[in-house]
């Protein structure tokens, strides 16, 4: 029983592991030369619960892609991602080096913004060894377009063309594609006609063509910096959003072997006699008696004058008694002198009532401790009879009882 339980594990294991396997996408690249990999919204639709179903037609709803390598917060240093908007397609795009080579596992999370869904993928790309030599290379700008709508297969094909009638071969790749706005250029204005522009780098195994090499000589340069009218120019574009801007066009000639740089020259290890040090003199002498005067006399001067004034309008312009009472009334004075006898009279008239006999309404009806329960007898027309007819001991109940 124990040896089927095992096998029962390890089968389940081994079919976890070929989904897990088969779930990653892998994509190779070699070293040097471009790699996009697009990611597809229709790809992801079936993640999520579709939004609308009309006639099997299943509405996309808006996605966002973020990217990273995995165990890591960021992409690799030779991999960039971009997606300009949510309903728009995002691209994972970079050109490898030769330290980039080795497996590079990059984290793909997918969050559908009408419901808050989210889904993981996992996408393998390994770097390869250099396939092609790529000695003859060139940069050119095109300026009416974005980093986006340059990506696409089919937009980097309609480039490449026109590309090979100016270099005269079909043997070309893609090196490297950049955006302006990573080589310092300014945001665009948020208008139509307005774009950030892109660098395509190409390169090939074959020589440059005599149109190409006219970007190296100095006449070329001159027309550029003076602006007007390029006589070299001899690019073509099919389509007008395709067209190099021929000035900004540069060549990378890697056929040539660069020479090392220059060996250090060693020396004997003894710095060279530099002479005596003199040291720089003293500054000038410096009066800080205006300073002090600006800065504490003529505050401290304010600051006097303003208690003198201040002093004087609240100790010499009172009005004074004598003025004060011959304008105020004659019985006014009269009421105000006499409230303090008034006050000993009425406290002398009440201290003459306490030989007065306590009221009976503050006497009890009936003492509970002796037992006498007759109310007192008075008269029906009495003022003294009692105001409460209850009053006893606090504990005793006065309610009616059936």
């Amino acid at each position: 029983m124990a040896v089927r339980g095992s096998w029962a594990l390890t089968l389940t294991v081994s079919v976890v592991s070929l989904l897990v396997v088969q779930a990653d996408n892998i994509e190779y690249t070699p070293v040097g030369q471009l790699f996009v990999y697009e990611l597809q919204r229709e790809t992801f639709q079936h993640e999520f619960e579709p939004f609308h179903k009309l006639y099997g037609k299943v509405h996309n709803d808006p996605m966002v892609f973020k990217c990273n390598r995995q165990l890591f917060p960021d992409l690799p240093r030779w991999l960039r991602f971009t997606q300009r908007h949510p309903y728009d397609n995002g691209f994972l795009y970079g050109t490898p080096l030769q330290e980039d080579l080795g497996k590079n596992i990059i984290e793909i999370f997918v969050t559908n913004k009408r419901s808050y869904e989210t889904f993981k993928e996992r996408l393998v790309i390994n770097v390869g060894p250099v396939v092609k030599l790529m000695p003859y290379q060139a940069e050119f700008f095109i300026e009416l377009r974005e980093i986006e709508k340059v990506l696409p297969s089919e937009v980097q094909e309609e480039i490449k063309q026109d590309i090979r009638l100016i270099w005269d071969t079909e043997r070309l790749d893609y090196v490297n594609i950049t955006s302006a706005l990573d080589r310092g250029g300014r945001v665009p204005l948020p208008l139509a006609g307005h774009y950030e522009g892109v660098y395509v780098k190409l390169g090939s195994d074959q020589p440059y063509s005599k149109c190409l090499r006219r970007l190296q000589t100095t006449a070329h340069q001159r027309e550029c910096e003076a602006g007007g009218k390029i006589s070299g120019d001899c690019s073509a574009c099919t389509i007008p959003a395709n067209c190099i801007t021929w000035c900004k066009s540069t060549l990378i000639d890697l056929s040539r072997p660069v020479p090392p740089p220059p060996a250090p020259t060693v020396g004997s290890g003894i710095l060279a006699w530099g002479g005596e040090f003199n040291p720089p003199d003293s500054p000038p002498e410096r009066d800080f008696i205006p300073d002090y005067i600006i800065t504490v006399i003529i505050p401290f001067a304010l600051a006097l004058i303003l208690c003198l004034i201040l002093a004087y309008v609240m100790c010499c312009r009172r009005e004074g008694v004598q003025k004060r009472d011959t304008m105020t009334p004659e019985i006014q004075l009269y009421h105000h002198h006499t409230i303090h006898g008034n006050t000993s009279e009425l406290r002398t008239m009440a201290d003459g009532r306490s030989g007065v006999p306590q009221p009976l309404s503050t006497l009890p009806m009936f003492n509970a401790r002796t037992g006498e329960t007759a109310p007192p007898q008075y008269p029906s027309d009495s003022v003294h009879i009692p105001l409460i007819m209850a009053q006893q001991e606090p504990n005793v109940d006065t309610l009616p009882r059936k």
